[in-house]
């Protein structure tokens, strides 16, 4: 019987006091009594809305309605039909603006908690099946992928079920790209990753990591080596600052650097090879998701305030609004309209404080947000030492400079049509590679139709 509740079942999580001090996720799932309930909320449309807002294409009505019968491992293989990282996707996906903005009990009350099932039946397989997807028969053809982020996994996984050979090739000593070095343990265990990365493996997907193209092999040489396609999904890992006087002063940290450090060198242990300063004030310059897991990762290593210094209001965060919430809970410390001038030093070259002056909301800006403008008379000092550039990250160079014939954008994106396929014949790009810094889900269904078009293109 449907559930006409307007009111989408709470997510369970650890109380803010308990889980600043730790690394433990957050959110700790729906039980089954909750999915079901929730599940029954589902109308199960015949034009399926949902559907359409869902980069990678998951049947959701489908999905939840297997739910409802309680056959959580064929919810698990429709879901799996469409996406390569359901565990992953359930739990960092925007599904607020995408699926859920689309679902029809979103007109008069919450939308069905989409994401929260998928993470469900997405769990649920993890615990309690022991099986693993057969090998498919090889088709002949051989494949690389060059970066194991959301983008290049999901690439391999669509092309290891037709048959295809395919090699990812990871620059990192450990596969994952931004789910393993950019998402915090609290909002993604690695050990999710892992688990999905083990199944990509099931299907034949080869990782070879320590394997930076355009330093150890370029483009050319790979398909000199029988690779008949290529696909970049090398995501953007190169920081963006804002040419401020100061940073590049002793604790002045990109996002990147600081947020692999403790993802990925776990500099938060006390026994780590690569530690990382406790700072006891911390600034996190920015308003995205980024900039919430620094300022939610400082809090954790020790830092007796952080502060979020944004030149917008609130409304403007590009942030979930979850994560904002959570860190709020979390004692994190909001200075918006308000926007840095410089870094400021001690004798000794450390950060001592951050000059920032007051902004105010203007005329629209070409992306239709109001833009900021700075209040006169408004400059202030922030008392911090340390201090955390989150403003947004660009697709790392080396791939363009050692590929000849790839053209790409002004900012550094590698341009694509609407397929993936590059400039250069055989060769197919997607994710934050092409587009600059997004999200997961918008890589993966970049990796997806990049496979799709890798297959017509070596089966014409």
């Amino acid at each position: 019987m449907p559930n006409m509740s307007l009111v989408k079942k709470p997510m369970p999580s650890q109380s803010a006091e308990i889980r600043k001090n730790n690394y433990n996720e957050v959110a700790l799932g729906y039980d089954e009594g909750t999915a079901l309930d929730e599940a029954a909320r589902c109308l199960n449309c015949k034009n399926m809305p949902c559907v359409t807002g869902c980069p990678v294409n998951i049947k959701i009505p489908a999905f939840i309605k297997k739910i409802t019968e309680k056959d959580y491992e064929g919810a698990y293989y429709i879901i799996s039909e469409s996406s390569s990282l359901p565990a992953v996707c359930g739990r960092v996906c925007p599904q607020e603006t995408q699926c859920e903005s689309l679902c029809v009990r979103g007109k008069k009350g919450d939308p069905v908690g989409i994401g929260r099932l998928e993470r469900f039946v997405a769990d649920y397989h993890n615990d309690h099946s022991d099986s693993v997807p057969k090998k498919p028969v090889s088709n002949g053809h051989k494949v690389a992928v060059i970066g194991s982020g959301p983008s290049g996994l999901t690439c391999a996984g669509d092309l290891a079920k037709k048959g295809y050979d395919v090699t990812v090739f990871e620059a990192l000593h450990t596969p994952g790209g931004v789910l393993v070095y950019g998402i915090p343990e609290f909002r993604l265990p690695k050990e999710i990753v892992k688990k999905e990365i083990e199944t990509l493996k099931s299907l034949g997907v080869k990782i070879e990591t320590n394997m930076v193209i355009g330093k150890v092999l370029s483009i050319d040489e790979l398909i000199e080596d029988g690779f008949e396609a290529v696909y970049i999904g090398t995501g953007a890992g190169l920081p963006r600052f804002m040419g401020i006087p100061g940073e590049n002063l002793c604790g002045v940290y990109s996002a990147n650097e600081f947020l692999t450090r403790i993802n990925l060198m776990k500099a938060f242990r006390d026994d780590s090879s690569t530690p990382i300063a406790k700072a006891k004030k911390v600034a996190v310059v920015g308003g995205g998701n980024v900039a919430m897991d620094a300022a939610r990762c400082a809090k954790r290593l020790g830092a007796e305030e952080v502060y979020i210094v944004y030149r917008r209001s609130e409304k403007e965060l590009p942030a979930r609004a979850e994560e904002v919430e959570h860190a709020k809970e979390e004692g994190i410390i909001f200075k918006l309209l308000n926007n840095p001038t410089s870094i400021n030093s001690d004798d000794k070259g450390y950060v001592k404080s951050m000059t920032c002056v007051e902004m105010e909301l203007g005329e629209p800006d070409a992306s239709g947000r109001r833009r900021p403008v700075v209040k006169q008379n408004s400059e202030f000092e922030l008392d911090v030492d340390c201090v955390i550039m989150a403003i947004g990250t660009s697709p790392n160079p080396l791939i363009r400079n050692t590929t000849e014939g790839l053209e790409c954008a002004k900012f550094g994106g590698i341009i694509t049509d609407e397929n993936g396929k590059t400039s250069r014949d055989g060769v197919y790009a997607g994710g934050d590679a092409v587009t600059g810094a997004a999200t997961v889900i918008l890589a993966m269904g970049a990796g997806k139709t990049a496979a799709q078009s890798i297959d017509e293109y070596l089966n014409k």
